[in-house]
């Protein structure tokens, strides 16, 4: 019944996920730490952490520890499956209709509509982790790290991933 449970609950988040792994964080936080219970709030935030800090899309990184940690490794394998097969059918079944509908009004419009709502449920995550780092951390350490990030970033370019990885060092040393 729990792998049911999983493939559900990854299936439709990533069913309505529009926009790629980003937007379907929020949701699958609202559906794995609210309506199942089965992560914490500070668990999720740790696995999107690390998650994050890892190459390849988040989503299936995000379904393969959560499916792991509630099913073990056919959890996780269902979990995954569920999180990329509404992509795999619906662009196997709407390829062709989006290929000719491209440059319809209508089709900007939807993309043009939705942007808004996974802005605010990245909003919503970001303040979220925000809040919990200030909690568990404190704010000099949450403000030294964002300036660093920025800096680092906009400065010297530096890619993002290099950036997280400094981050999980400085916080291993930190503890």
């Amino acid at each position: 019944m729990i792998y049911w449970k999983l493939f559900l609950s990854f299936f439709i988040t990533n069913l309505l996920g529009y926009g790629g792994g980003p937007a379907t964080i929020p949701l699958i936080q609202n559906e794995v730490v609210t309506q199942k219970h089965w992560l914490s709030q500070q668990e999720f935030h740790e696995a999107f952490a690390m998650g994050n800090a890892l190459p390849g899309p988040i989503a299936t990184k995000m379904a393969g520890y959560i499916g792991y940690k509630i099913g073990g490794v056919f959890g996780s394998f269902i979990a995954v499956f569920a999180t990329v097969i509404p992509s795999l059918l619906l662009m196997i079944l709407l390829i062709r209709l989006l290929y000719k509908n491209r440059e319809s009004i209508r089709v900007k419009r939807l993309t043009a509509y939705v942007k808004p709502t996974i802005v605010i449920l990245l909003g919503l995550l970001t303040y979220q982790s925000f809040s919990d780092s200030f909690h568990d951390i404190g704010a000099f350490q949450v403000v030294f790290i964002a300036a660093c990030t920025f800096f680092l970033m906009e400065k010297f370019k530096i890619h993002p991933a290099f950036v997280v990885l400094g981050a999980l060092i400085y916080g291993a040393i930190n503890l």
